[in-house]
């Protein structure tokens, strides 16, 4: 590990006299604030991709916000434009990392001082007054790259890192370079207690999800009635609903065993599973994985479902009964935030970490202990599916997240951080 810091080290300071010297030849530049006329700030937004996702698309919404503020926001991904599934937003610049090269991919991990590099004279090129890692892999990159330049740099946790492994060698970088961070922007106290106990990750801005109302809509849009129906499912037939892409975090066997005596009781009982893809994931058909659940059932297959990826996640929301959260950890789960917003009716296991800051239980929703039994979950269920009133009113309830969680406050929160981290980094460099 040392010697993979030392090596990029090396490759760095090569740059680094030469990037100091000019910036002290350079006559001081005062940050512009929110609203200033002067030349707008540059700011880069590092992901692996604008797949289907949470993170995926707070990106999008910080880089908007930034845009309305006057700021020149760039996204940067590694992977392809063809990753891309949300619609990108007009006004803003999109890029992506070069592909590696024969020899860089010959050289495999080996080759990743190389990459951090080339990230760094991108960063360089460009021109950029701020970065923003979003998730932990682009985060470790970019403070790495960014380290020698003079940039700040921001680092946004999308997960919680106890649950979440990024494997031995990323966790090690992780300890060493986060406190390098300008700033660390948690979704939830208790990541940021735990970012702060374990990785120095310090200074911190408390900042949960935005949800905007009405939730937006795009391709591809699968009407849920007409869809059912094609299914062989009658048109009214009641469903629970789960939403994701990751099936072991999202706990969508956990779902699955809930709905299997649900099913057996109510025989026009469906569930549908949003965001699963048909293909491999890592290695892993989820879709079969949580079939094979039903090996002792299988009439029960046939009202299993799984519709793929929706941009009308809002129609779905509305056509269900329930929306469940079976979820084993979170970071803030966006896809409760949005359900709630919707007006559906809610149930969330207490993971870490966020249902909790969204459900008060029996008020706006049900919160399902962490270590619950099967169970009770599929009592409190059972309950809820049979009780038309109470659901009504958990959802009604729920649907004050749309002020909680309104986009402007938390807006107004991020860009008086940012400018912050700008103006510190500007005195920092003048004392050079």
């Amino acid at each position: 590990m040392l010697t993979l810091l030392k090596k990029i080290s090396v490759l760095q300071e090569v740059s680094k006299s030469a990037r100091v010297s000019r910036r002290r030849a350079l006559p001081r530049v005062v940050s512009p604030t929110i609203g200033s006329e002067t030349r707008a700030k540059k700011v880069v937004l590092y992901i692996d991709s604008l797949k289907l996702g949470g993170a995926e698309r707070v990106t999008l919404a910080w880089a908007e916000w930034l845009h309305q503020a006057g700021w020149t926001p760039i996204v940067l991904t590694r992977k392809p434009l063809n990753w891309d599934f949300y619609p990108f937003p007009t006004g803003i610049k999109r890029a992506v990392e070069p592909e590696d090269s024969e020899w860089m991919k010959r050289m495999g991990p080996f080759g990743f001082p190389f990459r951090v590099i080339r990230l760094k004279r991108w960063l360089d090129l460009a021109d950029v007054s701020l970065a923003i890692g979003m998730t932990s892999l682009p985060a470790i990159k970019l403070l790495l790259a960014s380290r020698s330049l003079g940039v700040p740099c921001v680092v946004s946790e999308r997960n919680y890192p106890p649950q979440k492994s990024i494997g031995w060698v990323w966790s090690a970088l992780r300890r060493i370079v986060y406190p390098w961070a300008a700033l660390h922007v948690v979704q939830t106290h208790e990541v940021g207690v735990w970012l702060a106990k374990h990785l120095g990750a310090r200074p911190q801005l408390l900042l949960p999800n935005p949800v905007a109302w009405p939730l937006a809509r795009f391709h591809p849009t699968i009407d849920p009635c007409e869809w059912l129906v094609a299914a062989g499912v009658g048109r009214d037939a009641p469903f629970l609903l789960g939403v994701g892409t990751k099936s072991d975090q999202k706990g969508f066997d956990r779902l699955v065993r809930w709905w299997i005596p649900l099913a057996l009781q109510d025989h026009n009982l469906q569930l549908v599973i949003l965001g699963l893809d048909a293909h491999l994931y890592h290695g892993l058909d989820q879709q079969a994985g949580l079939k094979s659940l039903l090996d002792s059932h299988p009439e029960l297959l046939k009202r299993l479902h799984f519709p793929g990826r929706v941009g009308n996640v809002a129609d779905w929301y509305d056509r269900s009964q329930v929306f469940v959260l079976s979820s084993r950890y979170e970071g803030f789960p966006n896809v409760l935030l949005e359900a709630m917003a919707a007006g559906c009716c809610c149930v969330a296991v207490d993971c870490p970490h966020g249902p909790s800051d969204l459900i008060s239980d029996g008020i706006n929703g049900c919160l399902l202990p962490s270590r619950a039994s099967d169970e009770f979950c599929i009592q409190q269920l059972e309950e809820l599916l049979g009780d038309s009133l109470k659901r009504e009113k958990l959802a009604n309830r729920a649907t004050e997240v749309r002020q909680t969680y309104a986009p402007l406050v938390l807006q107004q929160r991020l860009l008086q951080a940012l400018d912050q981290v700008l103006r510190e980094s500007a005195m920092s460099n003048d004392d050079l």
